[in-house]
């Protein structure tokens, strides 16, 4: 699970190299990777309503 969480990271920051993304999706499951990217994509967002907020006290 480490390893998608760090693939995720990796596209969420645009620096995952085109060897790597075809080694991750031709071994892990499509949607391991749908899940972690669902959950990171909701972080993300919580975490800029929570800075956001933050800022405008």
């Amino acid at each position: 699970m480490w390893n998608v969480i760090k693939s995720v990271l990796a596209a969420f920051f645009g620096v995952q190299n085109e060897r790597q993304r075809r080694e991750d999706f031709g071994k892990g499951s499509p949607a391991a990777f749908i899940v972690v990217g669902i959950i990171m994509t909701l972080v993300l967002v919580g975490l800029v309503a929570l800075v956001a907020s933050m800022a405008a006290r």
